[in-house]
């Protein structure tokens, strides 16, 4: 399955850390969406990724606005760990990516 990221999770240490390996990725882009940042306060999240601030996509109004980012090619069990990295500041929603394909993406909750 795909799993679309436009942030932390294109990180190796990230990666390494919740899949145990580097997964593979292709570049892609999100349509319909814009950045914004998100404080992240969970230890574990800030001891995997270094950071507090993380970006977060939200809709935009531009219709050829599109979030640059990779698909990562995961498996349903990466999807659990990520489901718990991301936490309540996410929501997991499946999109169409710019380049056609079905992905999965944590959006702002």
């Amino acid at each position: 399955m795909l799993l679309f990221s436009y942030g932390t999770l294109q990180l190796e240490k990230v990666q390494l850390k919740l899949f145990g390996r580097l997964v593979e990725t292709s570049e892609d882009a999100l349509p319909g969406f814009t950045p914004t940042t998100v404080i992240i306060a969970d230890p574990d999240v800030l001891s995997t990724s270094g950071t507090a601030t993380h970006l977060a996509a939200i809709p935009s109004d531009d219709p050829g606005a599109a979030m640059p980012g990779k698909a990562l090619h995961i498996t349903a069990a990466d999807l659990a760990e990520v489901d718990r990295y991301e936490g309540d500041a996410y929501r997991r929603i499946e999109v169409r990516l710019v380049s056609g394909r079905d992905a999965w993406v944590y959006v702002k909750a």
